[in-house]
């Protein structure tokens, strides 16, 4: 799933270049290339499919050269998840109605890719199995209120697999004093926003818990992977509600598993989950840029361009970001406003600052 914003990464990620499309790590890498490249150790180049708008598909052609074009789906607009990954499965349950499918979003960070991969067909097993949805949830290392959490029971038959447990419920995004209780009673895992199943499994989920949906897609049943494709999914996404998998079919079926997983994820969702990834001076401070002078300051994130000259004093745990011209000041602890401020700005200033 390429297809999102990234406003929270403003003012780096833009509407028209977002964050999966940048090296916003610096490791030589966009944050598409090195999923793109993580999925061809679990399948060959051609049974991966890349869901994006369509006012990016030349940018994803540009960084992977190798994509054929009919693996690059295009969406006419934004209608958060649940679209995204009906069209795709829909579509690939046309070329193998036994196919299994991982779901995952373009912009993530796994540093234990060998982990990862274990995990991934760990879950290929339970998911080729059974009539079920599997999901990788993420051990949790601190009381993150930026997360969705996973509540896990121990499933009624013994797995295989001990780190598969049944889902008892979803919770999104909780407050400090609901997230460090969540920690502490040990049975919670951070939502990855990945999710295994086969074809067969979601397309029948969609036809229960979301069949206005199922409805929409089924139409183009004999028109995947034709050259009338695009012309029906640009009439069907004008019929689509906008909802995430998660509340669409997720938080209301009953056959959800999680698979436990430390493979060294963040979803890179803020410029806070960016501060443990990025290397630290002595006084805590990730500073990306090759001119920045930082004194009596601590605990900050400094991305700026290496041609930019930067002197700050006197911060304690704030963001400083300059990007074509634009520059964020804020503090840490106050960065979910940051998508308040790229609204201000869009209704104030205008489009062309976001």
């Amino acid at each position: 799933m390429a297809g999102g914003i990234g406003s929270r990464f403003w003012p780096m990620s833009r509407t028209s270049h977002p964050k999966q499309f940048m090296d916003i790590l610096g490791t030589g890498e966009t944050l598409l290339q090195q999923t793109y490249n993580r999925f061809l150790r679990l399948c060959p180049k051609e049974n991966i499919y890349i869901v994006t708008n369509d006012s990016y598909v030349g940018l994803v052609q540009e960084q992977i050269k190798n994509v054929a074009k009919e693996n690059i789906l295009s969406e006419p607009a934004r209608k958060n998840t649940a679209p995204c990954v009906a069209y795709a499965c829909y579509k690939i349950a046309q070329k193998n109605p036994d196919a299994l499918t991982v779901i995952a979003p373009s912009d993530h960070l796994i540093t234990k890719e060998d982990t990862f991969v274990k995990a991934i067909k760990a879950c290929y097993k339970k998911a080729a199995s059974e009539d079920c949805l599997v999901t990788l949830g993420i051990t949790p290392s601190r009381p993150d209120t930026g997360y969705g959490y996973i509540q896990f029971v121990e499933s009624s038959i013994p797995e295989k697999d001990k780190r598969i447990k049944k889902v008892k419920t979803f919770t999104e995004k909780p407050d400090l004093e609901m997230a460090k209780f969540f920690l502490k009673s040990g049975d919670f895992l951070w939502n990855s926003g990945i999710f295994i199943w086969s074809v067969k499994s979601v397309i029948k989920a969609f036809e229960t818990h979301c069949s206005d949906m199922d409805v929409i897609f089924k139409e183009g049943n004999g028109v995947y992977n034709t050259p009338q494709e695009s012309d029906f999914i640009a009439k069907a996404y004008t019929n689509c509600k906008n909802i995430s998998i998660d509340y669409a079919i997720m938080e209301k079926a009953e056959n959800v598993y999680v698979r436990s997983s430390i493979i060294g994820w963040s979803d890179l969702g803020t410029w806070g989950s960016l501060y443990e990834h990025i290397k630290q001076d002595d006084n805590k401070n990730a500073i990306v840029g090759k001119n920045v002078l930082a004194y009596d300051s601590k605990n900050c994130i400094v991305n700026v361009p290496k041609d930019k000259l930067v002197v700050m004093q006197g911060l304690d745990d704030y963001i400083v970001v300059e990007s074509d011209g634009i520059l964020l000041i804020c503090k840490k602890e106050d960065e979910q406003q940051i998508r308040t401020f790229v609204n201000d700005v869009k209704v104030g200033k205008g489009d062309k600052f976001v």
